[in-house]
């Protein structure tokens, strides 16, 4: 198997669903998976270990609180979501400080979003500078060619992101 970025990392799940769980510790058994079924649960092994990623559902575990607990902590986290999936819960999760959204029926695709959030911190690019390329063409299908509308401001400022900047700087920094 060839080796990624997720390889050994420590990672907590939460879901109130026990087969989201199994699926994603299959998925990612490539990392350390800690895996949590409630918020109590999860808040309580946020304060006791140390995690690199930690993907939260939304609905169920009262996912935006564990987002606020995570970021106190630096944790990288992924919103996961069946029943919050709109346009308007992702705009939410981005301004929460999410690194990326995920709809559930897309959890097969996990490493893929996990990989890429990981490779954007590792070249000093926005967490999201890929969202719309992977789940740009999702949405449309789901929600209609029109959904970027309902927040149109906050899409185009996203899709005209210069997403290399900070790479960039980043790199005239090293040779200076």
């Amino acid at each position: 198997m060839e080796k990624t970025l997720l390889d050994g990392k420590k990672i907590l799940i939460v879901d109130d669903e026990p087969d989201v769980l199994d699926s994603l510790e299959e998925l990612l058994s490539m990392c350390d998976v800690s895996r949590a079924s409630s918020f109590e649960e999860a808040e309580a092994l946020l304060k006791s270990k140390s995690f690199d990623l930690a993907i939260l559902d939304i609905m169920g575990v009262q996912g935006y609180k564990l987002l606020d607990l995570a970021l106190e902590k630096e944790v990288i986290s992924i919103m996961l979501t069946a029943h919050a999936l709109s346009p308007e819960e992702t705009v939410r999760s981005y301004k929460k400080g999410a690194a990326f959204f995920v709809p559930k029926d897309r959890l097969a695709d996990i490493a893929t979003f996990l990989n890429d959030v990981l490779e954007a911190k590792e070249q000093g690019y926005h967490h999201w500078a890929r969202w719309l390329d992977r789940l740009g063409p999702y949405y449309d299908r789901r929600f209609g060619s029109d959904w970027k509308d309902t927040d149109r401001e906050f899409w185009e400022k996203l899709a005209g992101q210069d997403w290399r900047l900070a790479s960039v700087l980043r790199k005239e920094e090293e040779r200076e």
